[in-house]
């Protein structure tokens, strides 16, 4: 995924497309049908013939007859649903047994999707989803191979209606009875309904319209009332997006629901209609290519002045440990040197540990001031083991007064949190690494919004906080997790997604943001810009958790690098 969408941006795209006449709505919609089953088909290779696979049953007459493969199409009432009759028509046309299901008044269908829904109509019948019962024959012995749920996709910008919420009921109560015996495979159409495409959460909250009285489509029962409930999204085993991966498949809750996702082309190039706002760290960093990153890494020349010199500084005795984590961490991403600032208590415990480290005796913020005469220092980390007192907050206010390259995490962001004077002194060349709580103390209107039950979409999505909250403190912010957000002042903004086949759960442990905050250090020493530092090493630093695989612990982390290192070929 080279870059990550937001609803508004592909749709954007496709509609450059059409009103250049390149294409046609009908034949977007068309390859988005058939990208899709053709992804299934990728995914699970057993479901590529139309008839089901192992013995196959006696007719009364002795004539071998297999079960037809069966699926099941849940179709909405936009485009995500005209997806929807392709996918069933061409499934169907594969010998499939093809059940569809629409929920809402095909009148008033879109046109593309209107004319999938006659095409399809001629196949095969459209059964209403809401009925007074969600009658889907469903047993041991007829479980569909395959669900599709193509009811609302990236164009969802309210919550499901709660008249959706006994069917989704009764869809997975099914589905959980039999998926010991038979399961059944779940597919979503570009991503799953109820997930909101620009955060990765997920709609739950009812309108108070919506929490009055309903008619139930496709019936002419009586009106019906529903109780306030959340709506949940079906959960899939695969979702099939198209052209670009959204924002919403790597953050939030997105990749618990998608599970995994596949990305189709469609034949849009949009390279020449806008640039990309959102992009996967991943190709931040490789799109380099092993030569674009040795440039940048490799020691060819020079001696290791050249290659830079960062400051660490520690705690207290009994503190220093997350300090050298992160010199640790600079030293191997490559700073030619690493120096540890320790005050006078913590000089004997910091010496005994260390070897390639140096150590420098840095009691207060003169001392600190002193130091930093030396503008061979070309990069500070302040934060790990720090402590929170007024001596600690004074080293702080120095290293941010030298305006030099400077990382703040742990301890130094809760001063900052504190100080608003402190606050102030940020610059363009610092970077804060903030996990969730570090985030909500720095920006606690920012968090509150954040936090909030979205009621309606886009949602406020954790790239617009890392987005909003770089712009307030003018510099770069790395917003830590599985779903890392990294956010310049001027918007420029990469994601850090440590799921699906990078999922690395083993980070989870005490030291490794130290260790990344020691990357990061260690290549602003090396002559990275902010933005590029922290992109680079966030990614770095889930390669070496990859790398190593469980049973990792901090200090393995630095460790690991140069086997990253020679696997990139550097």
């Amino acid at each position: 995924m080279a870059e990550l969408l937001t609803a508004a941006q592909m749709r954007a795209i496709e509609t450059a497309a059409i009103d250049r006449g390149e294409v046609t709505g009908l034949e977007l919609m068309e390859r988005a049908g058939r990208g899709v089953v053709e992804a299934i088909f990728e995914e699970w290779p057993e479901l590529s013939g139309g008839k089901a696979g192992g013995p196959a049953p006696q007719t009364p007459r002795g004539i071998s007859e297999q079960k037809k493969r069966r699926a099941v199409v849940l179709c909405g009432p936009g485009n995500n649903g005209g997806d929807g009759f392709v996918v069933a028509r061409l499934l169907k046309e594969r010998g499939w047994d093809v059940e569809l299901f629409l929920y809402g008044n095909p009148q008033k269908l879109p046109p593309d999707a209107r004319v999938n829904y006659e095409r399809w109509g001629e196949m095969g019948e459209v059964r209403p989803l809401l009925t007074e019962r969600f009658n889907l024959r469903i047993s041991d012995d007829d479980n569909p191979d395959l669900w599709v749920d193509a009811l609302f996709g990236t164009g969802l910008s309210r919550p499901i209606r709660p008249d959706l919420s006994k069917v989704f009921d009764d869809i997975e109560t099914g589905f959980s009875e039999l998926v010991q015996s038979a399961p059944g495979k779940v597919v979503a159409v570009d991503i799953p309904s109820g997930l909101d495409s620009d955060s990765g959460k997920v709609l739950q909250k009812l309108l108070a319209a919506e929490q009055e009285r309903a008619t139930v489509i496709g019936t002419k029962g009586p009106i019906q009332t529903f109780a306030e409930r959340p709506v949940y999204p079906l959960l899939s085993n695969l979702t099939v997006t198209f052209h670009c991966a959204k924002i919403g498949h790597v953050t939030g809750n997105g990749p618990e629901i998608c599970r995994k996702v596949a990305t189709k082309g469609i034949g849009l190039n949009d390279q020449r209609w806008h640039q990309p706002d959102f992009w996967s760290v991943e190709k931040v960093v490789t799109r380099l290519g092993p030569n674009g990153l040795a440039s940048n890494l490799a020691k060819d020349t020079g001696h290791k002045y050249t290659h830079g010199h960062a400051l660490i500084l520690s705690g207290g005795a009994g503190h220093t440990g997350a300090a050298r984590l992160a010199a640790r961490g600079a030293l191997r991403i490559g700073a030619g040197l690493v120096t540890l600032g320790v005050p006078g208590s913590a000089q004997m415990e910091v010496a005994s540990q260390i070897t390639a480290l140096m150590l420098k005796r840095v009691d207060d913020g003169a001392a600190l001031a002193e130091l930093l005469e030396d503008d061979r220092l070309n990069a500070l980390c302040l934060g790990p083991g720090l402590g929170l007192s007024e001596e600690r907050a004074a080293l702080t206010e120095t290293a941010l007064k030298s305006a030099r390259a400077t990382v703040l995490d742990a301890d130094a962001l809760t001063l900052i949190a504190q100080n608003p004077a402190l606050f102030d002194l940020l610059h363009d060349k610092c970077v804060l690494t903030p996990h969730a709580g570090e985030f909500k103390r720095l920006f606690p209107d920012i968090a509150k919004r954040l936090s909030e039950e979205p009621m309606s979409g886009p949602a406020y999505s954790k790239v617009d906080a890392t987005r909003a909250a770089a712009k307030r403190a003018g510099c770069t912010v790395l917003f830590k997790g599985p779903d890392t957000v990294i956010a310049d002042p001027s918007g420029r903004c990469a994601i850090n997604s440590a799921h699906y086949d990078r999922a690395a759960p083993w980070l989870a442990t005490a030291g490794s943001g130290d260790v990344l905050a020691g990357f990061i250090t260690g290549l602003l020493a090396r002559g990275f810009a902010p933005m590029q530092a922290a992109e680079t090493a966030a990614w770095l630093h889930v390669e070496c958790a990859l790398s190593f695989g469980p049973g990792l612990i901090a200090e393995d982390i630095p460790e690991e690098l140069p086997k990253v290192f020679r696997n990139l070929g550097l």
